[in-house]
């Protein structure tokens, strides 16, 4: 692969900080009440998150622009969890997909289908996290 940017960030474990090379992200990190901490910063669950729902939005309006189609009122909500398995840990993800009604049908699930073969977190997710979606 040819590098076309990298991001870089520093992080010191789930109760501290993390800091991006450039300066943008500079927050505490807190463990979520549900794994017994207090809650009181964001976690990496919350920030795979993030980046996943924004990546997956970006990669299907490439590939509605090759199907053609119109996306400018779809929304992605990237669900992750994080669990016990066989292991020790493990995540799991829900992308939720809400499409307007125009793409409704097949063409939005083949759109949903085709962006998930394309977006670049998808892929590196593929065969190592379950991803489920769902088409509100």
């Amino acid at each position: 692969m040819d590098a076309l940017y990298t991001a870089v960030a520093t992080a010191n474990g789930r109760e501290g900080r993390a800091v991006s090379s450039d300066g943008r992200i500079d927050m505490a990190l807190a463990m979520p009440p549900a794994l017994g901490g207090n809650g009181e910063g964001t976690n990496p669950e919350q920030l795979f998150a993030a980046g996943y729902a924004a990546c997956f939005a970006s990669a299907m309006k490439e590939v509605a622009r090759e199907m053609k189609v119109d996306t400018k009122d779809v929304s992605v909500t990237s669900e992750v969890s994080i669990g016990k398995d066989e292991t020790g840990f493990g995540l799991a993800v829900v992308m939720r997909v809400e499409l307007p009604e125009a793409l409704e049908g097949e063409t939005g699930r083949r759109l949903v289908e085709a962006t998930h073969a394309f977006c670049p977190y998808s892929k590196a997710t593929r065969g190592n996290i379950e991803v489920e979606l769902v088409i509100e």
